[in-house]
């Protein structure tokens, strides 16, 4: 399993993040794209009230240009395309249809920043309320140990293990339970609960899809006031998710009872039954089409494939989730460890497919 910060460090960043951040609640009309020669874009907001928001101009990261180009209908590759060789195209175009796409948008800001453009609706379901609500159900956990927890640019984890409830696949071979918790505040996935499973002799961790709990960022639309733009900080937010974090505590122990974690291990289990007949590299080659894995990506599952020697359905698992540990970017890297539990939930014909590639 990937390691990422601290606990500490990422209270302690979660913290310095609430004082900072800050969501605008506006008509996409008072906005203004503005782009240099050198391709640095910024939004500025175009009130006469910027005593309120502090800040009138904002860079922009690249997924809130992602998602702005997506708002306004324009190709991401186009709009990078005019951004980096047509800076005075972009913004014609970018303010054109700002002044007339007619819609309330959440703009989410941080550090001066816009981090994310959403709709109205977004609903806040933000880290620091849900480390505060979920960290104490955690450490609650009979033996419980934080393996691994970060916040990226896109998403919060956090990776606890217990060794309280463990299952041997082979002998000698121990895996332990857990449970992973990440949220998205800028459009990203869901806030979601899921159960891990954590492999002794090589540090894997393992996402199961099953009996996973899942929030969607979606609500009603947040009413306007009489001023055209309205001003959420972190601290003034209202505690209304309350019923939902207490749900999360309710599927936080089932992830780690022995029920649910002896029924994913034995199905990781029966994955070494499955003989890898064919040609392992074709094995790795179709997996990696299925998947979308860059060349690195199948190549270093490959490595890990053939070093641990162990040429079935249970080697190719533990060989993408031991290659999570190798991958740089902490998001991709636990995209690697829920793949090793889509891997233990595929029908019989598709570990066919895999198994007897030639």
């Amino acid at each position: 399993m990937k390691s990422g910060r601290s606990l500490s460090e990422l209270a302690h960043e979660l913290e310095r993040q609430m004082l900072t951040k800050q969501d605008l609640v506006l008509p996409s009309s008072l906005l203004q794209c503005r782009t240099n020669e050198r391709g640095r874009l910024n939004l500025v907001v175009e009130s006469g009230n910027q005593a309120r928001i502090g800040v009138s101009e904002y860079d922009v990261t690249s997924l809130a240009r992602r998602q702005l180009a997506d708002k306004l209908k324009i190709p991401f590759a186009y709009f990078e395309r005019m951004r980096e060789g047509q800076p005075g195209l972009l913004d014609h175009n970018v303010n054109t249809w700002l002044q007339t796409e007619g819609s309330r948008w959440m703009v989410r800001t941080l550090d001066d920043e816009v981090r994310a453009v959403l709709s109205d609706r977004y609903r806040r379901l933000d880290n620091f309320d849900l480390a505060e609500h979920v960290l104490p159900i955690l450490q609650r956990l009979e033996g419980a140990r934080f393996e691994s927890v970060e916040l990226t640019e896109t998403k919060m984890y956090l990776k606890v293990i217990t060794a309280r409830v463990t299952f041997e696949v082979a002998p000698g071979d121990i895996v332990q339970a857990g449970v992973v918790v990440s949220n998205s505040e800028v459009g990203c996935g869901t806030l979601s609960v899921q159960p891990l499973i954590y492999r002794l002799v090589c540090s894997n961790g393992l996402i199961a899809s099953d009996h996973a709990l899942r929030k969607t960022h979606v609500g009603r639309a947040l009413a306007s006031s009489e001023e055209p733009i309205t001003v959420f900080r972190d601290d003034t937010l209202a505690a209304d998710d309350r019923a939902f974090f207490l749900k999360v505590r309710d599927v936080v122990e089932a992830a780690v009872s022995e029920a649910t974690f002896r029924q994913i291990a034995m199905k990781l289990q029966k994955t070494r039954d499955i003989s890898l007949a064919g040609d392992p590299v074709k094995t790795v080659e179709v997996l990696a089409n299925r998947y979308l894995f860059n060349d690195t990506e199948r190549a270093g599952v490959l490595r890990h494939l053939i070093a641990e020697g162990d040429l079935s359905g249970y080697g190719l698992v533990n060989a993408v989730t031991h290659y999570s540990q190798d991958v740089d970017d902490y998001d991709r890297a636990t995209e690697f460890e829920a793949l090793g539990g889509k891997l233990i939930e595929l029908a019989p014909t598709e570990w066919k497919g895999l198994a007897q590639a030639m």
